[in-house]
C-alpha cells in the first residue's frame, strides 16, 4: 500500500476536502554501493574540512552562498528556519485552466490525491466529475516538506492527480540558452513529404505495457549471471556509422517501418491461430518414437 506524505485539505471556494498526497510512480533504478577494488570493503564517504583534511561533525556544518571573489554568505539552521514557509494544511485552488495551454515541460512529478475518512468522498467525488465535465484542470499551491509547490490538479478516472510543476523562472528558454537551433526554412518540400510518410507509417495508439526497461532487464540478468559465478563477455562497442544522405535515411526507414510492422502482424496471426495438422504430425512422431523401444523389447522376447 502507498504511504501518504502529506495530509491537509483540498479548498475549492467554501468547500474543503480533505486528502492525502500519495506517490504516483516508484523509482525501478537498481542502486549500487561502492567497494575497493578485490574486497568486499565498502566505500564510505566523509565531510571533510578542504584545508585540513581533518573530518568535520553534523553539528559544527553550516550552509553557505557563493557570492563570487571568494565571498560567501554564511547562514545557520536557525536563520534558515526564519526564511522557510509554515507547514500548509490547505491546497487552495486559485485558477481552472485547459490542461492544452499547460506545456509539458512545467510538469516534474505526479502524485495521486485520494480522500480522506469516508466523509470526504462525496465532496471529492463531485469535485472530480464536475472538473471532468469542464474539461479544466485546477491549479493551486501548497507547502510539502518546507517547499512551497505550483501544482495542477487533473481528473483520472477513478482518481484525482496532482502533477508538481515548475515556476516559470525556473524553465529556460531554449531560443536564448542553446546553439544551433534551426530556422524554420531549412527542409526541402520533399524531405518534408517523406519526414510526415515516415511519421505516418510509425504511427500507432499509445500502450505503455509496450515499453520496457532494455537496459535495467540487462542489467538484472548480469547481476543474476554474476551472482552464479559466470563469466561476463564484454561486449564490444559497435563501429561508427557512416553519415548518409537525409532522403536516402527517410526512405530507408520508411522502408524498415513497413517491414516490422508487416512481421508484428505476421505473429500476432501466427499466435492466435488454432493448432493446425502440421502440429498434429509433430505429437504423432513423439508417440511413434515413444513406442520404439518397446516394439524392439517384444521382438527380443519373440526370438
Amino acid at each position: 500500500m502507498a504511504r501518504t506524505i502529506w495530509k491537509g485539505s483540498l479548498s475549492f471556494g467554501l468547500v474543503n476536502v480533505p486528502v492525502g498526497v500519495y506517490p504516483a510512480t516508484q523509482d525501478k533504478s537498481i542502486h549500487f554501493n561502492q567497494f575497493e577494488r578485490g574486497t568486499s570493503d565498502r566505500i564510505r564517504y566523509k565531510k571533510v574540512n578542504e584545508k585540513t583534511g581533518q573530518e568535520v561533525e553534523a553539528a559544527n556544518i553550516v550552509k553557505g552562498v557563493d557570492l563570487g571573489g571568494g565571498e560567501y554568505v554564511i547562514l545557520n539552521d536557525d536563520e534558515l528556519a526564519a526564511a522557510e514557509p509554515e507547514r500548509s494544511k490547505y491546497m487552495e485552488i486559485t485558477d481552472f485552466v485547459s490542461l492544452e495551454e499547460i506545456d509539458p515541460v512545467y510538469f516534474q512529478t505526479t502524485y495521486y490525491l485520494a480522500p480522506e475518512g469516508e466523509a470526504a468522498g462525496k465532496a471529492y467525488g463531485l469535485l472530480r466529475q464536475a472538473m471532468q465535465d469542464s474539461g479544466k484542470v485546477a491549479i493551486a499551491t501548497f507547502v510539502m516538506r518546507n517547499k512551497e509547490y505550483l501544482v495542477a490538479i487533473r481528473p483520472d478516472a477513478d482518481v484525482l492527480a496532482l502533477e508538481t510543476m515548475f515556476f516559470a523562472d525556473e524553465v529556460r528558454s531554449p531560443t536564448k540558452e542553446l546553439p544551433n537551433l534551426p530556422g524554420t526554412e531549412v527542409a526541402t518540400q520533399q524531405e518534408l513529404k517523406m519526414a510526415n510518410l515516415l511519421i505516418d507509417s510509425m504511427e500507432g495508439p499509445w500502450e505503455p505495457e509496450r515499453y520496457n526497461d532494455t537496459h535495467r532487464a540487462k542489467v538484472e540478468a548480469l547481476i543474476e549471471e554474476k551472482a552464479q559465478g559466470k563469466t561476463i563477455a564484454v561486449a564490444q562497442a559497435p563501429p561508427a556509422t557512416k553519415v548518409i544522405d537525409l532522403m536516402d535515411a527517410l526512405s530507408a526507414s520508411i522502408k524498415k517501418s513497413a517491414g516490422a510492422k508487416s512481421s508484428a502482424r505476421t505473429k500476432s496471426a501466427a499466435a492466435a491461430k488454432p493448432a493446425t495438422g502440421r502440429a498434429s504430425a509433430k505429437v504423432t512422431a513423439v508417440k511413434k518414437v515413444s513406442k520404439a523401444p518397446a516394439e524392439k523389447t517384444a521382438r527380443r522376447k519373440a526370438s
